[in-house]
């Protein structure tokens, strides 16, 4: 399996390169050469797989040269053995049509350590091939920072720097990064947004002075969902998720609360890889950038609002890049012009290629803080489920489409509700407890350096303090 660059000049690289590489070098994203299909019978045979074996299924295409099947299937059972539910990913019923994929089982809690806790392991396995140094530079709006250092966290010649907008996540998000004290851990906290984090992370790898300062003993990557690797392995749970409602005899529709778009475009993979998805409902919250694109073809960033969803306070959306890419027809010069004048503006019209090519499988839904927590109620008085802020974003979105009722729609509950404690009570009345295994979190020392929102203050940290780990 070859990869390409959404952009179009940098060079095609195999899974290895990719996953290692995060960002393509000419600032693109990378995205497979074609899609892998499977048929209907091929998807009927996976039913019943323990997950562990039907990540492998899924993923044996898109790593195939890099990795053996039993290397991947070591990989695989590796990460998903540390889950505290055996299913990975459980399905629980709402109602006749509504479903719950909880997607939080793994160590922080978040539907991230689907992805990372194999991402981690894939790193180690590279990286025992050689003698390369890895410096993985990150950004989270909440999630992502602490299953990329639970994932990381100890692993040799792996230095992790995750920077988060400085109070703008939760308590438990945030000290779930920075209680993690090993050495190869920095945790920044910036004066700033998460879009202002993010943009420093991409500028920081097609900077030339990070690339020739450290006269090559490390290399940069990414554990954002940029890194197709991360994304890659968000693909398996629509499949487990597909696979328990009748497919592929059976059409499903998914609704995703999504910032980044990452993990709605995981949806949209499977799609192209067969399986039969109806309908992908992209659900934001007044963060909108994703609602106007897809409904009226505004791709305009605002203000950042802060909300009880952090981690959907987004404005610029990362992924959307890729699907701008295939939807659109392919082409990268056009794309890389296309994202040069967003990049300059912050404003960009979707063509009429890429509208078409997303409105065959994509629809959206805004939806404001009073539904949320009308949501978050509903779950909690007519299903006895106590659902975390984001969750209800998009069962929200999910209840308020007309799909035929004979039509399952399932919800990503993308964090648990232990999270956001705060939001959780207020809507329902409830306080929800941390599990068990999270131990002592609240009398954990913490660490980390508050930084300011400026690009070279950033840059000079990461490189002053990979430069002596490598």
């Amino acid at each position: 399996m070859k990869y390409i660059s959404t952009r179009g000049s940098a060079a095609a690289l195999d899974f290895e390169g990719v996953t290692l590489a995060g960002l393509a070098s000419d600032g693109g994203l990378y995205i497979p050469e074609s899609w892998p299909r499977f048929s209907d019978n091929e998807i009927a045979e996976m039913a019943g797989l323990p997950y562990a074996e039907l990540a492998v299924r899924i993923m044996a295409p898109f790593t195939a040269g890099s990795l053996t099947e039993e290397e991947l299937r070591g990989l695989c059972h590796a990460a998903y053995g540390s889950f505290a539910h055996d299913a990975v990913t459980p399905l629980v019923q709402f109602d006749q049509q509504h479903w719950l994929l909880e997607l939080f089982h793994g160590p922080t809690l978040a539907f991230k350590d689907v992805a990372l806790q194999l991402l981690g392991r894939l790193f180690e396995n590279f990286l025992s091939r050689s003698d390369d140094h890895l410096t993985i530079v990150g950004a989270t709006s909440g999630d992502t920072g602490s299953a990329a250092i639970d994932a990381v966290a100890g692993r040799e010649r792996i230095d992790i720097f995750m920077l988060h907008p400085e109070g703008r996540v939760s308590e438990v998000q945030r000290r779930q990064m920075t209680t993690v004290l090993a050495p190869n851990v920095h945790n920044i906290a910036i004066d700033g947004s998460f879009d202002d984090a993010q943009a420093m992370v991409k500028r920081m790898f097609t900077d030339p002075s990070m690339a020739t300062s450290h006269g090559g003993r490390f290399r940069i990557t990414a554990v954002n969902s940029i890194n197709w690797a991360r994304l890659m392995a968000q693909v398996v749970y629509y499949f487990a998720a597909a696979l328990q409602l009748g497919a592929p005899q059976r059409k499903i529709a998914f609704s995703v609360p999504t910032g980044n778009f990452g993990d709605v475009f995981a949806g949209y993979v499977a799609a192209q890889m067969g399986l039969p998805i109806e309908r992908l409902i992209v659900a934001t919250n007044v963060n909108d950038i994703l609602h106007r694109a897809l409904s009226s073809g505004d791709y305009s960033a605002g203000t950042v609002t802060p909300t009880a969803a952090p981690s959907m306070d987004i404005q610029v959306s990362s992924n959307f890049e890729r699907l701008l890419f295939d939807a659109g027809g392919r082409d990268g010069a056009a794309l890389a012009e296309q994202m040069r004048g967003f990049e300059a503006s912050k404003a960009m019209q979707l063509t009429n290629a890429q509208r078409e090519g997303a409105s065959a499988l994509f629809t959206s839904a805004r939806v404001t803080p009073e539904e949320m927590v009308k949501a978050m109620r509903w779950a909690s008085d007519h299903c006895g489920e106590i659902i975390d802020p984001h969750t209800a974003i998009g069962l929200y979105a999910a209840c308020s489409m007309e799909i035929d009722a004979a039509m399952p729609i399932v919800t990503l509950a993308t964090a648990h509700p232990a999270k956001f404690p705060d939001a959780v009570s207020e809507a329902t009345g409830q306080h929800p407890e941390l599990p068990a295994r999270l131990g002592n979190l609240f009398e954990r020392e913490e660490r980390f350096d508050s930084l300011p929102g400026t690009y070279e203050a950033v840059r000079d940290y990461v490189a002053q303090r990979a430069t002596e780990s490598a």
